[in-house]
């Protein structure tokens, strides 16, 4: 706990200054934390490190101080932020202690965001590059310099050859102008983050019962009778979501379970700890459900009423006797029968999961796997159950909900031609001028419009740069790339980046820091860095990983010469000339879209996941009534949010007028929808095969329709004779649309969602959760062998696919798998977070209180595998790859890798092969720390559905340096 003092000389112990304190005077814990001024590492709330964090330079003027509310930009908790502002100045930082979520605490890089507001290491202005050298430009040059070659690459290879990287990193208003922003441009070449987080949960949870996001929250975990947790790390990647976790533990008795190939500091605070061998997560839950369904543990009523086709998963289970499973696992049979009776013990149980579980090949079947697990044991739709799936980013979840992804419009309403057309309703625009935005592709005889096409994901930008032009599903190659907010060393295939970045006509990087992309290339010109603003410099709202928005306050003016997301969107859009039209219902100050007018506007259409409620009134309103929200079950009691509950967590059905409450817990009974029930969605039909895919006598409390309904229409609601409920207002909008087939999702009036709710029913019906997935390429999910394995005795029981072409780009699988690397390189790798750095790590190692707590990348290795390859702790290494890179990191020898693995944090850049990259910074905006990345030695492999990177499973040989 180093206190900085104002001559920036730390005098005396560390603890000297907070133990003199207490002497001096008599404080309660409070005042004492307020006191203190410290920034460390680790979980704020669980010791002295609840406090403030100071400027290292005092104000010494006079002026008010004002506490502004923020929204802390690291993980998917939402923990507030509260900044002392003086003169323009952010001089002081605190906890929010009265926010539902973080409750007072801050993490390490929490506790220190002030830093990155303020941080010397920001990038300062427009650069280009000249001759291999950056210099400054004006935004001016910037913009049109860049529109220039754009519209140039437009006219010459179509609007699909200029890729438009978005980021976790905006705002739900910045997420949502952007995905605008590309379809005005004419692509779905326009993705972020969570294709390379949770993809695969979006895809696997939302084709089980509905909706792809966390059903309960990390508060209502203080309900758990249990805790399953595989594939997460939340006591280093969400530590103020361990208080949580910890409450259920402490007070209920609930067993926290842990399942890792790694032991973590969360498993360290488990009751028992399971080791298995990565990618076999499949096999693992199947081997527990051997256990529930020998023993008939399983909640048979619930599976009865509820959900669909576990015949299917009972047939494929039956393979998983002990045995098996231990053989592909590595888990003894004797220890899953012990966590299989805990879980059917104590119920509600909640199972956790992050990208330990997602980035595989077969990650989409990771995830539904985990579904399988918690219909089976009945604890879904229930306080203390649910899938609790943390998200990464601080707004990952908004983003994703807004529709910065290659296969959606905003509210992952997809890409046919009807959502197209919705959208066009929304923005008041010509349909046939935005198809006119796209191009049109002749290939093979056949013409296909690519405005109904998946666009590239960003797991596989690099391929659509440099694989062969006849090999892609689009008219051309990627030519120009635009990095917003986006660290590309979280990618695997390194070396391949760098060369697709060096084949691009033009490289365009928009961040409040350089980051890699300025550094892992060698060329000469045609890149550019643009600086935005951190989300401390804006206003707007963001979606905390439960689903609750909340809205940020702006702290300061933005910095040097960063400009706002928005901001640069309406530059771009000046140039490429469509302001007129993108913008036509936000209103402009200077060259500043309105926040609160793009709020309103995604409220006007995002119906299919009820983001239409929470209107910037009702958000603020939360926010400065936090205290008024319950702890655990997060609804205001009394107050002017009476009844809401925090956040307004997704679906806030209607309109905002209507004052839906939000929806804690998802697909829950037990309440009326109208007060937050919910049943599964009707989404995949009313029937398949001759059986009901509707559920069978259940509905939600109150509900005038007593069993299951498909999703509601003006014709449902005629049929009904419901729809004389409807005002004229309502009824002349749902007939503009489509009459009497205008659905739920399409009505812009919100009147079909609200004459159904004014009934007590779900406006998308009333079905069963569906365990298996008939559109899927394993409908059951399956264990399949990674694409890189040691473990060839088993390939030909659980082989991978076969190659194919999807997401526009040539696949591989088997003709990878086939390869046998094993021998010389032996050691699985694995990836995955450390306390103090997030991400790609540029923002936090920027930070010299994060960076002095972490200055070296690093790997794993367990001590019997280190004696072996003669490697001592500490020492340098070269860690080599089976695609040809190697890195060069130090030896951390420790058991809390098994035997055969090792694993590396994913934080680190600005090193490569070997090589220090730090001199090909702009000066002054270098990281106070560089390292290798992981990601250049981790290879080939995205899953089957979504295009999921592999980071958790490949091979590696090491070696002393």
């Amino acid at each position: 706990m180093l206190r900085k003092k104002t001559n920036g000389v730390a005098k005396g112990p560390r603890a000297g200054s907070l133990l003199s304190s207490l002497a001096a005077k008599t404080m309660d814990r409070r005042g004492f934390l307020a006191a203190s001024g410290v920034t460390v590492g680790g979980l704020a709330a669980l010791s002295l490190t609840s406090g403030r964090v100071e400027a290292a330079t005092p104000s010494t003027g006079g002026g008010e101080v004002v506490r502004k509310k923020s929204v802390c930009t690291h993980c998917s908790v939402g923990c507030t932020v509260m900044a002392e502002v003086q003169n323009g100045t952010w001089i002081g930082q605190e906890p929010g202690w009265d926010s539902p979520f973080n409750l007072g605490a801050h993490c390490a890089k929490g506790a220190s965001v002030r830093e990155h507001a303020h941080g010397e290491r920001r990038l300062k202005y427009p650069m280009k590059m000249v001759g291999g050298q950056w210099q400054k430009i004006s935004w001016d040059e910037a913009i049109n310099e860049i529109g220039d070659k754009m519209l140039q690459i437009r006219e010459e290879s179509g609007p699909d050859s200029v890729y438009w990287l978005g980021s976790a990193k905006f705002s739900n208003e910045g997420s949502y102008l952007f995905r605008k922003f590309a379809a005005y441009w004419g692509t779905n070449n326009v993705d972020h983050q969570a294709r390379i987080c949770h993809s695969t949960t979006v895809a696997g949870v939302a084709n089980t019962w509905g909706y792809g996001a966390m059903t309960n929250s990390y508060n209502d975990i203080h309900n758990s009778q249990a805790i399953f947790l595989i594939g997460g790390n939340p006591a280093e990647a969400h530590p103020v979501s361990l208080l949580h976790l910890l409450k259920a533990k402490e007070e209920n008795n609930a067993p926290l379970i842990v399942c890792d190939p790694r032991f973590t500091r969360t498993a360290a605070h488990a009751d028992e700890y399971v080791r298995f061998r990565p990618g076999s997560d499949v096999a693992l839950v199947w081997g527990l459900l051997w256990h529930i369904f020998e023993n008939s543990w399983e909640d048979k009523e619930f599976i009865r009423t509820r959900v669909y086709g576990m015949d299917d998963i009972r047939q494929e289970v039956k393979k998983w006797n002990p045995e098996e499973v231990e053989r592909v696992t590595g888990a003894p049979g004797a220890q899953l029968e012990r966590v299989a009776r805990t879980l059917a013990n104590n119920r509600p149980g909640t199972v956790i999961w992050c990208m330990g579980g997602t980035q595989h090949t077969n990650g989409n079947n990771n995830t539904r796997a985990y579904c399988v697990l918690q219909l089976a044991l009945g604890n879904m739709g229930t306080p203390g159950g649910g899938t609790n799936i943390f998200r990464g980013h601080d707004n990952v979840q908004g983003a994703t909900d807004l529709g910065v992804l290659a296969d959606t419009l905003p509210g992952y309403y997809g890409l046919a031609a009807g959502s197209w057309a919705h959208w066009a309703r929304v923005w008041e625009e010509d349909l046939d001028w935005l198809k006119g935005r796209f191009a049109v592709w002749d290939k093979d005889g056949k013409s296909r419009a690519m405005m109904n096409e998946k666009g590239i994901p960003v797991s596989r930008w690099i391929d659509g740069v440099l694989e062969a032009k006849e090999n892609l599903e689009q008219p051309d190659n990627t030519r120009a790339m635009v990095l917003w907010g986006h660290a590309p060393n979280s990618q695997t295939r390194m070396l391949e980046m760098k060369e697709a970045m060096e084949k691009l006509d033009l490289l365009v990087v928009v961040d409040p820091f350089p980051t890699v992309s300025a550094v892992l290339h060698d060329r000469k010109d045609g890149a550019y860095l643009l600086p935005a603003t951190t989300q401390f410099e804006t206003s707007g709202s963001v979606t905390a990983s439960n689903r609750s928005l909340q809205w940020r306050e702006k702290v300061v003016e933005p910095l040097f010469e960063s400009k706002v997301d928005h901001e640069i969107m309406k530059l771009f859009a000046d140039k490429f000339g469509f302001t007129d039209r993108m913008f036509r219902n936000i209103a402009i100050e200077g060259d500043e879209p309105v926040v609160e007018d793009i709020t309103r506007e995604f409220n006007r259409g995002m119906w299919t996941i009820g983001y239409t409620g929470q209107s910037p009134e009702r958000l603020k309103k939360h926010m400065a009534n936090q205290h008024h929200f319950d702890k655990t079950t997060l609804r205001a009691v009394g107050g002017p949010c009476d009844g809401d509950i925090y956040g307004l967590p997704w679906p806030s059905w209607g309109t905002p007028e209507m004052n839906h409450p939000g929806t804690h817990v998802l697909y829950d009974m037990s309440v009326p929808v109208s007060k937050g029930g919910l049943t599964f969605r009707a989404r995949f039909g009313v029937e398949r095969n001759g059986e009901n895919l509707l559920a069978d006598g259940v509905y939600s409390k109150n509900s005038e329709i007593k069993d299951g309904y498909p999703e509601f229409t003006m014709q449902m609601l005629m049929d009904l004779g419901w729809d004389g409920d409807l005002t004229a207002e309502e009824r002349a909008s749902i007939d503009a649309v489509a009459g009497p087939e205008t659905n739920w999702k399409t009505d812009l009036s919100g009147g079909i969602q609200r004459v159904a709710i004014k009934h007590e029913c779900a406006p998308f019906g009333n079905a069963k959760a569906r365990a298996i997935v008939w559109n899927f390429p394993d409908p059951v999910p399956l264990h399949r062998e990674p694409l890189y394995t040691n473990r060839r005795d088993l390939v030909e029981d659980y082989p991978t696919y076969e190659d194919k072409t999807f997401w526009r780009v040539p696949t591989l699988y088997e003709s990878i798998q086939k390869k046998d690397f094993s021998k010389d390189f032996p050691i699985i790798l694995t990836s995955g977070r450390l306390v103090e750095y997030e991400g790609g790590g540029d923002e936090t190692r920027s930070n010299p209180w994060l960076a002095e707590l972490q200055q070296d990348m690093f790997i794993e290795v367990n001590p019997r595998d280190a004696n072996n390859m003669n490697i001592r702790d500490g020492k340098d290494v070269w860690v080599s790859g089976p695609e040809g890179a190697r890195i060069k990191v130090k030896a951390m020898v420790t058991e809390r890798v098994g035997e055969g693995v090792a694993f590396m944090p994913f934080h680190f850049g600005g090193h490569l092969e070997g090589k220090d990259l730090r001199d090909k910074y702009p000066k002054g905006s270098d990281p106070y720390v560089l390292g290798e990345s992981t990601n250049t030695v981790q290879t080939y492999g995205y899953d089957s559905v979504t295009q999921m990177q592999e980071t958790k499973c490949t091979l590696c040989s090491i070696m002393p340096a």
